[in-house]
């Protein structure tokens, strides 16, 4: 572990002790999830989300998307021919994929292995250049997407693999300077917070999924909560009405598409 916390100091540019302190999103701003593509944020908003290739909202928090776990559509055979042995792989491969395993909601996703100690370090070394690409954009936080991998792993991967792996990131991300999230993985309880030292929660359909609570339990008003379309606006309605004077709400359609495109939803909660 000293040789991975060596080589993610001199990745960050920081030397040993060096303690930046990070700012948490402002509890209850307005935020906007724009990883679809960015496009001006609405009158209100204060806090926004877009992936780590576009550059930050000026004058506003933003939180920089990155796909830690996963890798990204399109990018399966850089990895293939670059990493292979960082893809999480089942016996056999009779299903036509060469034994890669894949996230069944998101074809083309194939899932990291962050099963060994090598593995994650060099993972981290990997999501590394992109939280200092974050960094240096002007990004105030990160936003590592699909911390619960481990549940669509077949078994081949556990909580702990993940947390541990979510601990370098946040290492790394705070030597940076930046904030980081917790995307998700309610189960996690407080470790989350406690073991791998995320500092903030960004949650999907928690209302739906009734976890709402406890995120709120863990990260107190520094959640975000999105809802999507998808799920009809009972749900956006029941948690505007639970949560609305609390923290940010926001309503939008799945693929998150930017302002102007055919199928774009943003709402936010009346007042919220």
């Amino acid at each position: 572990m000293v040789v991975v916390a060596a080589a993610l100091t001199a990745l960050a540019g920081c030397t040993a002790g060096d303690d930046p302190q990070v700012e948490l999103p402002p509890a209850g701003g307005r935020f906007d999830y724009q990883l679809g593509g960015p496009h001006p944020p609405a009158p209100g908003v204060v806090v926004v989300a877009r992936d780590v290739t576009a550059e930050p909202a000026p004058g506003l928090y933003n939180v920089c998307y990155v796909n830690a776990f996963q890798t990204q559509p399109g990018d399966l055979d850089a990895w293939t021919t670059d990493h292979p042995d960082l893809l999480l792989r089942h016996d056999g491969g009779d299903d036509g994929d060469g034994g890669l395993v894949t996230d069944p909601d998101w074809p083309g996703e194939v899932l990291l292995d962050t099963s060994t100690a090598a593995n994650r370090a060099a993972l981290a070394e990997i999501a590394g250049r992109d939280l200092q690409r974050c960094a240096e954009a002007g990004f105030d936080a990160v936003e590592p997407d699909n911390l619960d991998s481990w549940t669509r792993s077949r078994g081949l991967l556990d909580r702990a693999d993940n947390l541990a792996f979510a601990a370098l990131l946040a290492d790394a991300a705070h030597d940076l300077g930046l904030a980081i999230a917790q995307k998700n993985a309610a189960e996690l309880g407080t470790a989350g917070r406690d073991t791998a030292h995320l500092d903030f929660a960004i949650a999907e359909e928690c209302e739906v999924h009734a976890e709402c609570d406890d995120y709120l339990a863990v990260y107190g008003p520094h959640v975000i909560e999105i809802e999507y379309t998808g799920d009809g606006r009972a749900a956006f309605a029941a948690a505007c009405a639970a949560r609305g004077e609390r923290f940010s709400v926001q309503l939008r359609d799945r693929a998150v598409t930017p302002a102007g495109a055919d199928g774009h939803v943003s709402e936010w909660c009346p007042g919220g």
